[in-house]
């Protein structure tokens, strides 16, 4: 799970990367319980967040799963990016944006995520 959700560095600001690329829905289901419990251990709206769901296997119980850490992470999450979403369904975007109550910002690149990510 390491190199798939790991802190990486970019123009010396802290970020976690979600690397969700291509992932099972098993592996997503996987994953998302790790994101859980790292983001968890940080402190309060200190975590940068960039989530890469390029090929992804996204379906109800995923994002069902999605839902819930959106929702428990919600307190430590400082800003967050998604790059690789245009295959999620609307619907389920939608949902994730009112159960959570974050704001889901999406782009087509990791480079352009991360430069929003850096910017104050």
């Amino acid at each position: 799970m390491d190199d798939r959700i790991r802190f990486i560095e970019h123009k010396g600001t802290r970020i976690l990367l979600l690397d969700f690329s291509q992932a099972t829905a098993p592996q997503m289901q996987l994953l998302l319980e790790y994101v859980r419990a790292t983001v968890g251990k940080q402190g309060r709206e200190s975590v940068i967040i960039l989530a890469d769901y390029e090929g992804a296997e996204v379906d109800h119980a995923v994002a069902m799963k999605i839902k819930e850490v959106l929702t428990l992470d919600r307190p430590f999450v400082k800003k967050a990016a998604w790059v690789g979403a245009e295959h999620i369904p609307h619907a389920f975007m939608e949902n994730f944006h009112t159960f959570s109550q974050r704001e889901i910002v999406t782009f087509k690149t990791r480079e352009e995520a991360l430069e929003w990510l850096v910017e104050t």
